[in-house]
């Protein structure tokens, strides 16, 4: 009988959370990281066994830790085991070596990063790392994994997450005009396409979302059909804070939207967005996922 995982995470750890099929009596292990804040949880659909985490601290900072048991242990990638921050139950490691380093890329002339973006009083404002608040491992190989960050960029691994690299693309896709949402600018969905392996969707508040369909070299805005009316144009290409998308798992050109008020859906790999929210109780909301 097939077993069923669910990855909890929260601002005072993580949780790990199996069943059968039935579902009616679970298994629960955690706190992991207990104290720390979690961002995200996320398993590899090649190993069943890889999980990779986001976990972020005021004092510390960002910490990436993979588990190559189904969470039994964790280490950080890079980081030797028995070593500080290497395999061990919960383990809690201070943040060291490749895995932890997020560099924007960066101007040679300048060395500083390649653009600013918008700020809340419309400004100017240079990038800066906050927190890693998405992890999204490849679909076809476990040593593969995407992140979206604060500021908002798009990063890559090939190696396990022992050295990540920006896909600076996204960011000369207008990431001047980009601002922050409540929140922060965070990049916050990352969306694989099973169908095609250069085609990718992310989701940034308050920028929109986006497609690449040549693995990131470069970016299309896909926000026509969305209107936010607290920005000055509201069908603008750019400037939209959506909250979450999910794509359709037997169509995967269907895509769901949950924005700041709507939930919007495109039948065309986010060519046109119609909204779909007329009858529900509340049009805002962060999550969304769809069931088939």
């Amino acid at each position: 009988m097939s077993q069923v995982r669910v990855l909890v995470g929260t601002k005072k750890g993580a949780f790990i959370l199996t069943s059968d099929a039935k579902r009616q009596k679970w298994q629960v292990t955690g706190p992991h990281f207990a104290g720390w804040e979690i961002y995200h949880l996320k398993g590899s659909p090649v190993d069943p066994d890889r999980i990779y985490c986001s976990q972020s601290s005021g004092w510390f900072g960002q910490i990436i830790q993979r588990s190559d048991d189904g969470g039994q242990t964790w280490h950080q990638p890079g980081t030797p085991k028995g070593e500080p921050g290497g395999s061990a139950p919960g383990s809690e490691g201070m943040p060291q070596g490749e895995s932890n380093k997020f560099a924007y890329d960066t101007s040679h002339e300048t060395g500083r990063p390649l653009t600013t973006h918008q700020w809340y009083d419309g400004t100017q404002h240079p990038w800066e790392f906050k927190r890693v608040w998405h992890l999204e491992p490849s679909l076809s190989d476990p040593d593969l994994v995407y992140a979206g960050v604060e500021d908002a960029a798009l990063f890559r691994s090939t190696d396990g997450g022992k050295n990540w690299h920006e896909l600076a693309a996204l960011r000369s896709a207008r990431g001047d005009q980009w601002s922050p949402g409540a929140g922060g600018l965070g990049l916050h969905t990352i969306v694989l396409d099973p169908t095609n392996r250069n085609r990718m969707y992310i989701a940034i508040s308050a920028a929109g979302a986006f497609r690449t369909d040549d693995g990131g070299q470069s970016w299309l805005p896909i926000n026509r059909g969305l209107r936010s009316q607290y920005i000055p144009d509201p069908d603008a290409e750019i400037g939209h804070c959506v909250h979450r998308i999910a794509m359709h798992p037997k169509r995967p050109g269907v895509l769901y939207m949950q924005k700041h008020w709507d939930v919007m859906r495109t039948d065309d790999e986010g060519g046109n967005w119609v909204e779909v929210s007329d009858n529900l109780p509340s049009d805002f909301g962060f999550p969304i996922d769809v069931h088939a």
